[in-house]
């Protein structure tokens, strides 16, 4: 039934307003999410957030409107992601708790014969349920299983279906019979406008840490190509003071005559360290050559050169 003009307007006037009261929206997906899941997630999110549906047609042609009016607007990045069966959801809260409440509301659902996997599904060993005389059933799949106390068993797990592949008639078949709903639906977050930033909702992931870490190897890199090419920058000031300060100790080491402050406590812990192993190598040597003493007065048992004793008195 087609929607009449005066609520067309009702529509029109009502999107507008979001987009003047709302900074951040999050460009949703809703496939397979039922008017009753819908209305629970709107009940969730009321307060902190406004879920908007409608076809993509009225939403395009609202934003379009909204962009005549404001000229340049940001806004205009949207269009091209109204595609599919998605909604838009306004908000000026903090978009990671926003995420947590349009996600926590999911609902099982059986596997439907050609739907795609959105995880992969491993159907668990253990009793089935299934009497004996649906042993071909499983023969067929190429499941291995074993008769006990009266049921089938599946002898171990089997990998039944991997993400991104369609259900066959075979595996929903499988599924409903041990009565395993593999697959949660609900609403999943596709793209973030956020105060004229368009990203992908993926970026919510990213921990402080992770952001640290990519900016750090942002900035190696910006220091490394800029002394290779010589350009002076913050990112590369610190290593060109750096390598230009060893330079300065490379010369001061090779000059008897010249120091300077900064040098002396390098030129300090140089010498430290060449004289730890000379101090450690004359204190090792100072017990063999003891020992050789002893043992060369050992070897001779108190005599002399003839044999003798000590008293200088041999056999002849």
């Amino acid at each position: 039934m087609p929607i009449s003009k005066e609520r067309k307007i009702e529509y029109f006037t009502k999107v507008e307003n979001l987009l003047d009261s709302y900074s951040k929206i999050i460009v949703v997906g809703v496939d397979n999410v039922g008017s009753n899941q819908l209305q629970q997630i709107r009940l969730a999110m009321r307060g902190d957030a406004v879920i908007l549906m409608g076809k993509n047609t009225m939403m395009r042609k609202v934003l379009n409107n909204y962009i005549a009016k404001h000229p340049g607007h940001a806004v205009e990045q949207l269009i091209g992601r109204i595609q599919g069966n998605v909604g838009l959801v306004f908000t000026n809260g903090d978009l990671s708790k926003t995420r947590e409440k349009l996600e926590a509301n999911r609902v099982p659902a059986p596997a439907r014969v050609g739907a795609e996997c959105p995880i992969d599904v491993i159907v668990p060993a253990g009793p089935t349920g299934c009497d004996p005389g649906q042993t071909a059933f499983f023969q067929t799949l190429q499941i291995g299983t074993k008769i006990v106390k009266g049921q089938i068993e599946i002898t171990a797990p089997v990998p039944l279906l991997k993400k991104g592949q369609k259900v066959g008639t075979s595996e929903a078949a499988l599924l409903q019979k041990l009565n395993i709903k593999p697959f949660t639906y609900g609403i999943t977050l596709l793209s973030i406008y956020d105060n004229g930033s368009m990203y992908d909702a993926a970026v919510l992931d990213l921990t402080p840490e992770d952001l640290m870490a990519k900016f750090t190897k942002a900035i190696r890199n910006v220091a490394a190509i800029s002394l290779h090419l010589g350009y002076v920058n913050v990112a590369s000031v610190p290593h060109s003071v750096a390598n230009s300060f060893k330079n300065l100790l490379l010369l001061t080491n090779a000059l008897e005559n010249y120091t300077f402050p900064q040098a002396e406590a390098f030129k300090n812990a140089k010498s430290a360290v060449a004289a730890a192993p000379a101090a450690g190598a004359a204190a090792a040597a100072a017990p063999v050559v003891e020992a050789k003493k002893e043992e060369s007065a050992a070897d001779l048992g108190g005599m002399d050169m003839f044999g003798g004793g000590s008293s200088g008195k041999g056999d002849y």
